[in-house]
């Protein structure tokens, strides 16, 4: 068995980057936006443009996917040309480089720490904390939470809770955000001065819809399943956090695809600057990463997630409403 330290040294033999393979990567997503383009702006047959509007929103979430690797430092760094892609791509997608970085990075060092771990993640509390919330608080929390919310992530994930509250709560650093919002609406004025609202509909918001709703859920679940483990400060470790407080989700080849490996989470928070592309040969290669706690996208499993709410100490383990009263 390997200690900690010597199971996070093992992973930087996959730290290494191809990098052709990166570019190839992220040309290749690049370039599919043109035809899906074409087909939602030229062909007017609503069924079709309505297919390829679903294909851009998957092709937004694996853009985004290998955007956070870039942020991570795992891929492409260095390059003049990637910056400006990847700089571009979070103002379009209301996710910009600096409120990206602090809260994701922030997420990562502190991964299923209790008190600690909203930041950058879905708030968690024990059943004793959220019992002595006021009504207030509650509502707030949950609402959070809620499967609403995350399915609307677009709304209240990207454009309220990454890009408005990052501005207005220090708009001297977070003044990409706001940027952010100016291009974002910009954006939309400007395909309905071009085109039509159907173009908007098809070429901006079920794109954005899509995309944020799966990236809002694919972030809730990997951190929020029947099995996810919590600790407080002192019980806390940086390599438990990942085997035991990060989910794998195994996906169909097309899905592996559009997440761009991101269902390997837990190797990912093992060690992030391994490239996406590398996280299934590490996984192959280490038995130590071969018996992750499981969850998916099957519907079974979306239910038993949302319904999780709060941590149980007593129960060590994640419990949904009805049972915080229940006993």
């Amino acid at each position: 068995m390997l200690s900690e330290k010597e199971l996070i040294l093992s992973t930087k033999e996959f730290v290494a980057e191809d990098r052709v393979r990166s570019w190839k990567h992220l040309w290749f997503t690049l370039l599919l936006f043109i035809p899906s383009y074409i087909i939602i702006l030229t062909i007017n047959s609503w069924p079709l443009q309505l297919i390829t509007s679903v294909f851009l929103g998957l092709l937004v979430v694996r853009l985004f996917i290998i955007y956070h690797d870039y942020n991570h430092k795992a891929i492409l760094q260095n390059s003049i040309v990637a910056d400006l892609i990847f700089k571009s791509f979070g103002l379009y997608i209301l996710a910009p480089v600096s409120i990206w970085r602090r809260s994701h990075d922030y997420h990562h060092q502190n991964n299923s720490k209790l008190y600690t771990s909203s930041i950058g993640s879905f708030p968690i509390v024990t059943k004793s904390r959220y019992l002595e919330f006021s009504p207030k608080e509650k509502f707030y929390y949950l609402f959070i939470r809620h499967p609403l919310t995350i399915l609307f992530g677009y709304i209240f994930v990207f454009f309220y809770g990454m890009a408005v509250l990052s501005f207005v709560r220090n708009p001297s650093k977070h003044w990409d955000s706001l940027v952010s919002i100016i291009l974002h609406f910009g954006i939309a004025a400007l395909i309905v001065t071009l085109f039509s609202w159907k173009i908007l509909l098809f070429a901006f918001l079920i794109p954005n819809l899509i995309s944020c709703a799966l990236g809002s859920y694919l972030f809730y679940a990997q951190h929020n399943f029947p099995t996810v483990t919590f600790k407080d400060k002192n019980g806390w470790t940086y390599a438990y956090a990942a085997l035991q407080s990060s989910s794998f989700m195994k996906f169909d080849p097309f899905m592996t695809w559009v997440t761009a490996n991101i269902g390997y989470h837990h190797i990912h928070h093992l060690n992030s600057r391994i490239p996406f592309y590398r996280l299934p040969e590490a996984f192959s290669s280490m038995k130590e990463l071969q018996n992750p706690k499981r969850t998916s996208i099957k519907l079974k499993d979306v239910i038993s997630c949302l319904k999780l709410k709060v941590w149980d100490p007593e129960q060590e383990k994640m419990i949904s409403l009805s049972e915080i009263y229940s006993r």
